[in-house]
């Protein structure tokens, strides 16, 4: 697969696209209409999934693949401008002011943009009417939000408690899951599927993830669940210059509070 030409597939940029999980990386190359035009490859997250490690998992997928222009990652946590904050399903404290877009570019050769995977996930499904919401079930709980196709600011929704003392991250997580069973998983899905009906009024809640399969429920008619692949193929869509101010430098006064804060 590493050594098949991709560029007979489509003219213009192709973009490798990551998805990082708590419990796997993927990867897969993309053709400028969103089309997957590799195979999906995937390794295990190394435990523990430090920076370092991750790095190196996804060169090695990247080596598989082997011709691409620019670079998507979907990550689990907050990243803003290439720079990760926080990574709760892969440990905070060593990931916290990691410039993950600056060491995959360099290592790689290629442009790189980094966004929350709720938020490439999103960019793989949403129709860009309305407000639009996806969640993502896996490890933990991702949330993004869109209005008119426009990606929100992002919200760290799965660290906000929720009930009971866990945050969404523990009430509807992959542990939860593997507790509780699937029956009772399934009511808390449809819990907070009406908490974000409330909070944010969506037009339309998308259901991703690697989880998502197991939703056994009746969901509204504006409620569904997509396919985890669009957690890779949303990835030319953080091309889209609607995305371009999420990648620009900051205000210079901005910047120096930000690197006092964290």
């Amino acid at each position: 697969m590493g050594s098949t030409d991709h560029r007979s597939h489509a003219k213009g940029p192709l973009t490798l696209a990551f998805d990082i999980g708590g419990s796997h990386l993927k990867a897969g190359v993309l053709s400028p209409a969103g089309e997957m035009i590799t195979e999906r490859v995937r390794i295990v997250t190394p435990k523990p999934a430090k920076p370092e490690a991750v790095v190196e998992g996804l060169l090695s997928l990247a080596d598989q693949l082997k011709q691409f222009d620019r670079i998507t990652i979907g990550f689990p946590g907050v990243v803003r401008r290439g720079t990760v904050f926080t990574a709760p399903n892969l440990g905070n404290k060593l990931w916290n002011g990691f410039k993950l877009g600056a060491v995959i570019g360099d290592k790689l050769g290629k442009p790189v943009r980094i966004l929350n995977d709720a938020s490439v996930q999103g960019l793989g499904v949403i129709e860009g009417r309305g407000t639009e919401c996806v969640i993502t079930m896996g490890t933990g709980m991702g949330f993004a939000h869109f209005l008119d196709g426009r990606l929100a600011p992002h919200l760290e929704l799965s660290q906000h408690p929720f009930k009971g003392g866990k945050d969404y991250d523990e009430y509807v997580g992959e542990r939860a899951l593997e507790k509780i069973g699937r029956k009772r998983w399934n009511k808390r899905v449809a819990k907070i599927i009406g908490v974000l009906e409330t909070v944010v009024m969506y037009d339309a809640l998308y259901i991703g993830g690697g989880n998502s399969r197991l939703i056994d429920l009746p969901l509204p008619a504006n409620v569904r669940t997509v396919s985890n692949e669009a957690g890779i193929t949303g990835g030319v869509r953080a091309w889209d210059q609607r995305m371009d101010h999420l990648f620009e430098a900051p205000p210079a006064a901005f910047a120096v509070a930000a690197e006092h804060t964290h």
